[in-house]
């Protein structure tokens, strides 16, 4: 992949969105809902993970979060006082099925009812996701994704909420970023369940493309006229050098990274790389299942944050793909240390474009962290301000190359205030 290195507009006002463009806000169930034994909701991996001691800095849980299981209704106002057009966010599986399957908890059905209708209300259109990493526990110890009944009962939940949210709802997304619940998850172990096995975390990389194909079938065998799609955090990939071997090892990183979950979804097979090195590790069957994975989708979501430099990790015996990110110096980065080039987030949509036959693409999450203090009541935001500006810059170059995006939705909302409304 090779830089673009676009000539940005200077100002926001200069970018001409489409008038049907949306601008939206995005959230996750765990991370803002809290009432985690409030009226029937099951426990999740991540209940069990974060109070497991060790795992989380400060031992922070979910318990209460943001609160927003009781402050709904101030939220919706915050949001509709932005002057953005829609709203980004997952229902809680165990919420709806405590144990993942069974009997439909209607208490929970109710809080979602008054929050899509809370929305509405107040003009802005309801997006929903399905599985934003929150496996109902019971699930987990059945075997989880891992367990080709995890998927079914997965579809079950989809049709559940097609059926009962499908007449006011926007959109919905099957599974928010399946590359972090199964590599930050099950390979890396700094997700929920907190694994460390690439054999697991093929497994569920599986797992999860089947139980994608599944709801959308089933979602759609509900009802035909809601549109459906998957979000991804495909990884802008670059070598840490100009060297071959670090060439080499930005193909395969990219491979095992992307293509992984591109292959499969959207031309209805894994990479020859993938099953040559890795095949031995996905389910015995898993040829059988390339058809139906590879179902046709209304449009694809992209959350990016920062772009990744790798390099050949040589440690003995390493497994495909084998390489290492590598942190540059002398470049602007957000406080958790992420680097900032938006040329690169152009770069990504622009060669995802190019290689695949894709539905139209929505940039799902998009942001920087920064932590600003508080002074006399005033956030001095700019950097936060500047990389959403360069970002939305970065959209509207690739739209201008051919890349059909039609959405936006900022993880720093505030921002739409300045510019977006």
């Amino acid at each position: 992949m090779t830089s673009a290195s676009p000539a940005w507009p200077e100002s926001t006002d200069q970018l001409n969105f489409p008038r049907e463009f949306i601008f939206g806000v995005a959230t996750a169930a765990y991370q803002i809902e809290g009432g985690v034994e409030q009226d029937g909701r099951g426990a999740s991996i991540w209940d069990t993970f974060s109070h497991t001691p060790g795992r989380v800095v400060n031992g922070d849980t979910g318990d209460v979060a943001c609160d927003h299981y009781h402050l709904w209704e101030k939220d919706l106002d915050l949001i509709a006082s932005l002057g953005v057009d829609a709203y980004r966010f997952s229902i809680a599986w165990s919420r709806l099925f405590p144990t993942g399957k069974g009997q439909l908890n209607t208490r929970g059905l109710a809080f979602y009812d008054r929050l899509i209708d809370g929305a509405l209300e107040r003009g802005i259109k309801p997006y929903a996701t399905l599985y934003h990493w929150d496996l109902p526990q019971t699930l987990a110890d059945q075997g989880g994704w891992i367990d080709r009944g995890t998927a079914d009962a997965f579809a079950h939940y989809a049709a559940s909420v097609m059926d009962h949210y499908g007449d006011r709802i926007e959109a919905i997304t099957t599974f928010n970023e399946p590359w972090c619940s199964a590599m930050l998850g099950y390979l890396e172990g700094i997700h929920a369940p907190g694994e460390r096995s690439l054999g697991k975390a093929m497994a569920v990389v599986h797992g999860q493309h089947r139980a994608h194909s599944l709801a959308i079938q089933a979602m759609r065998a509900s009802r035909a006229d809601v549109p459906l799609g998957i979000v991804l955090n495909a990884q802008s990939v670059y070598p840490a050098s100009d060297t071959e071997q670090d060439r080499q090892a930005a193909v395969r990183h990219e491979t095992f990274h992307n293509d992984l979950y591109f292959g499969p979804l959207f031309k209805g097979q894994y990479p020859q790389d993938i099953a040559t090195h890795l095949g031995n590790l996905l389910p015995s069957d898993w040829s059988d299942d390339l058809r139906d994975i590879h179902q046709p989708l209304d449009y694809w979501g992209l959350n990016f944050y920062t772009p990744s430099y790798v390099t050949t990790d040589h440690t003995v015996d390493k497994p495909f793909p084998a390489t290492t990110t590598v942190k540059r110096s002398g470049v602007p980065t957000t406080d958790i240390g992420w680097e900032i080039d938006a040329n690169t987030f152009s770069d990504l949509l622009v060669s995802l474009h190019k290689r695949y036959t894709l539905p139209p693409c929505y940039i799902t999450e998009n942001g920087a962290a920064f932590n600003h203090e508080i002074d006399n009541g005033i956030i001095n935001d700019q950097p936060r301000i500047a990389y959403v500006h360069q970002h939305l810059q970065a959209v509207f170059n690739a739209m201008s190359h051919g890349v059909d995006v039609r959405a936006h939705y900022s993880t720093f909302p505030e921002y739409y205030r300045h510019a977006c409304t």
